[in-house]
């Protein structure tokens, strides 16, 4: 072997950039053209149930967010060593001890949201979206990857539900964050001025509303047609 032929059998090819194109594709598509939401119509459950307020809100989403990326990494890292008839029950006993560790969290520094959301928080276990990016990405492709991918997808479904709440909790209690936006509002105008709510926002039919409304603005923007 002549020491030119050598020399390219030892050649490397040169790393992939930790945000090449490829990678920020990844993280990208799941916001709006593979939104886990208004596109692949998954976790719609948690989004019609937590979204009155912006608070708690905000609190699933980080929870998902931490539970999608850091579960897609373990499954990875042991995607080689995972036999193929029992992948689906390691999955869910990675997602469930993730859940866990969030909901003792809770419960250890902010109770009172814990008693709010304890029941949602657990059924991330069976979340569509979790289960649904360990099985598609991340028993297939390397942990930067699948985090990349786990973290778009919480991004995804993280916007789309405090969309929903900021809207909900607006037009249904007249504030966001607690904040009385509608009581300020007024009083900029007297006394005899009064922004009323709409209760209807407060119950499920207000989040099917306004989630079906961001479903059609975002599928008219993008021209996706449902085959």
């Amino acid at each position: 072997m002549s020491a030119e032929t050598l020399e390219k059998a030892i050649e490397k090819k040169p790393a992939e950039a930790l945000l090449s194109k490829r990678r920020k594709r990844i993280v990208a598509d799941p916001l709006v053209d593979e939104n886990p939401i208004t596109i692949q119509v998954l976790g719609i459950c948690s989004a019609l149930a937590v979204t009155t307020q912006m608070q708690p809100t905000l609190v699933m989403a980080i929870s998902v967010t931490f539970v999608i990326a850091l579960s897609n990494v373990v499954i990875s890292l042991m995607r080689n060593t995972i036999p193929s008839r029992v992948r689906i029950i390691v999955q869910l006993a990675v997602v469930a001890t993730l859940v866990t560790l969030v909901s003792e969290v809770l419960k250890a520094f902010a109770y009172d949201m814990y008693k709010e959301l304890s029941v949602f928080i657990g059924l991330i276990i069976t979340n569509c979206i979790v289960m649904g990016r360990l099985e598609a990405f991340a028993m297939g492709n390397k942990p930067y990857d699948s985090m990349l991918d786990g973290l778009g997808s919480a991004l995804g479904y993280s916007w789309i539900i405090l969309t929903v709440a900021f809207f909900r909790e607006l037009w249904g209690s007249g504030s966001v964050f607690g904040i009385p936006v509608f009581d300020y509002v007024s009083g900029l105008f007297g006394p005899d001025f009064s922004l009323a709510t709409n209760g209807l926002m407060v119950t499920p039919v207000g989040a099917f509303i306004i989630l079906g409304l961001i479903v059609w603005v975002q599928r008219t923007k993008t021209g996706y047609v449902e085959h």
